[in-house]
This record gives structure tokens, C-alpha cells and sequence, in this order.
């Protein structure tokens, strides 16, 4: 199992392109405090004040992001992504690979652990944190024999009563030749069928990228809760803006236009609940962001403590049909 530390110092931050005008004032705290350990001058006031405009910069423009600029900040490469969620919330955590059919897909990533005192099966996507990791992860875009595996562990969970956490990270299941002759809409499909039929409660975080049927497929769950700043959506902005207009550089119109923020979706009633995010998205504090998400999911998990299979099963249906009704 690829083991990734939540604490990690990332030496130099990687900013987005609207985050420049934050990134010139942090370098310039960087390099007052360098001329003042350097040189033995005291600037401390200068530095604060400078600390200060930064951060309220930082606050000002994570206030108003677009669309567009939230889905820059689902796919910020130092993002905290699903192993890290695991190696910080669950304990005794135990990987079980392997779809019994064909192969091991390392996109979506799966076994058992407990969640505080709790023992549960977890499944999620798996991006990977480096070059190395994201290439064995797929960047973490499935194949059907990940989707398989996750029939597999749901089945598990529902013979043996276990709750079922899921973390969804995905820009889409893998698209490729060998992937589609291995039946990837039915692996998506039978998936997706497994999520609405078992017993036990169904937990799903979309914890970056909610993309396309890979997402749905593990998260069509009893909640739905999802980060302040990730995206969630039928087709990625590009794709759909090359569906749409066959020019994908379109894709800040289409992700303008498809309401795939959190705040749009919990308008809507797709989703359950917002988890705010450290001011600056969750890669600014990663542990924190993960302590949040683990206390949201606590939480939905404790509102099915002593309900029966067949009332759990039934709330998740009632779930996925109020939508429509709603609207």
C-alpha cells in the first residue's frame, strides 16, 4: 500500500494562476524573514504587516472563487487525496486487492479498517502524490476491474454489516480501448446497483474531483457530503465543452454553466453537506482539512445507529428520487 504522511512539508507551494497576487506577498514575507535572520535587523513589524495583507488577500479571494477556479482547486496536485484521508482517520487499516475476475486496478483503492472505535470498509479513488504514484494510480481514473472490486467490497460490508465510507477523487473512469472491452458502463453500472443495494449505511466524501459515472459509481450513497472547494459533475469542463461547443477551451464557460460546486449542488439537493475547507483550500492544512472531513462523516454515519437494512435501504432510494421532486 502507497503510504503518504498528512504532515508533509512541501518545500516550495505551488500556487494557481489566480492565487498570484497572494503568491508576491508570501515571497516577500519569505524574504524579509530571511534579511532579518541574515542580517540581525529587526523588521518584525514589517513582516506582520505584510502576514496580514497576505492573509487577508487570501481570505478576499477564496471568498468569491468561481466555478473555474474551484475546479483548480479540486485538482491542486497537493490536495490531500484518499490515502491520506486513510492513513489519518482509519486505524488497522488492512487493503484487500483484486476484482476475483481479472485484475488489481490501483485507481480505486479499498479495504477494511475502523473509523473511531468503529470497523468499516472503505473504498476511494487514489490519484497518487508524485510522478511515480500517479502513474500506478492511473491518475486516478479506474478501470472496470476497480469498479469490480468495489462490488466485491460492498458485498463484504453488507455480509457482515459493516458501514461503507467512500472517497470520491476522480476526473472519470479510464477511457480506453482495453477498459471498454472489458465492460466498463456495465462495471460502472453494476456498481452503481450495489451502492443503492445494501443494507448498511453509505457514506461518500468527494474529497477533490467528482467526475463522470466513476464518481457515482461509489458514491450513490445514503450521504453525500463533499468539500468546500471540490467539484462535482456529469462530465468533466472540458469534455463537456468539446461535447457542447466542440472547442474545449471553452471549458470555463461550461464549468460556469453546469453548476458543479458544492454550493450549487447543495442548492440543488444533490448533496447533503458542506465541509468548510482551511482558508485556502485544503492543501494550506491538510491535516486539519482531513480532521473536518472526518468529523462530517462521524456525524452522517451516527444517523443510521440502530436502523434496519431495509430503512437504510429505503432513505438512500427516497434520497436519489426527492431530487428530481424537488426541482
Amino acid at each position: 500500500m502507497e503510504t503518504t504522511k498528512i504532515d508533509r512539508q512541501i518545500p516550495v507551494r505551488t500556487y494557481l494562476d489566480f492565487e498570484k497576487p497572494i503568491a508576491e506577498l508570501e515571497s516577500k514575507v519569505s524574504e524579509l524573514k530571511a534579511l532579518e535572520d541574515g542580517e540581525g535587523v529587526s523588521i518584525s513589524e514589517e513582516i506582520k504587516k505584510l502576514e496580514q495583507k497576505a492573509k487577508a488577500a487570501l481570505v478576499d479571494t477564496y471568498g468569491k472563487l468561481t466555478p473555474w477556479q474551484k475546479t483548480q482547486v479540486a485538482r491542486h496536485p497537493d490536495r490531500p487525496h484518499a490515502l491520506d484521508y486513510v492513513s489519518a482517520l482509519i486505524e488497522d487499516f488492512t487493503p484487500l486487492a483484486g476484482d476475483r475476475y481479472f485484475a488489481e486496478d490501483e485507481a480505486i483503492m479499498g479495504g477494511l479498517g475502523r473509523f473511531r472505535g468503529r470497523s468499516v470498509v472503505i473504498i476511494g479513488h487514489e490519484k497518487g502524490s508524485d510522478t511515480e504514484g500517479r502513474i500506478r494510480h492511473n491518475f486516478g481514473m479506474a478501470r472496470p476491474e476497480g469498479y469490480r472490486k468495489a462490488v466485491r467490497l460492498m458485498d463484504l460490508a453488507d455480509r457482515f454489516n459493516l458501514p461503507v465510507i467512500t472517497l470520491v477523487d476522480t476526473a472519470g473512469a479510464y477511457p480506453g480501448i482495453g477498459a471498454e472491452e472489458r465492460g466498463q458502463a456495465e462495471a460502472i453500472a453494476r456498481s452503481t446497483d450495489k451502492c443503492l443495494a445494501i443494507g448498511v449505511p453509505l457514506i461518500a466524501l468527494v474529497i477533490g474531483e467528482g467526475g463522470s459515472g466513476g464518481a457515482i459509481a461509489i458514491a450513490a450513497a445514503n450521504k453525500i457530503l463533499m468539500l468546500e472547494h471540490a467539484i462535482y459533475t456529469v462530465a468533466s469542463p472540458e469534455a463537456a465543452a468539446s461535447i457542447l461547443w466542440r472547442d474545449s477551451s471553452k471549458a470555463i464557460d461550461a464549468a460556469t454553466n453546469m453548476k458543479i460546486t458544492a454550493q450549487d449542488l447543495d442548492t440543488l439537493g444533490v448533496i447533503d453537506v458542506i465541509i468548510r475547507e482551511p482558508v485556502g483550500g485544503a492543501h494550506r492544512d491538510r491535516a486539519l482539512a482531513i480532521q473536518t472531513a472526518g468529523d462530517a462523516i462521524a456525524k452522517a454515519l451516527a444517523e443510521y445507529d440502530g436502523k434496519s437494512p431495509e430503512e437504510i435501504r429505503r432513505l438512500r432510494h427516497e434520497r436519489f428520487l426527492n431530487i428530481g421532486r424537488q426541482l
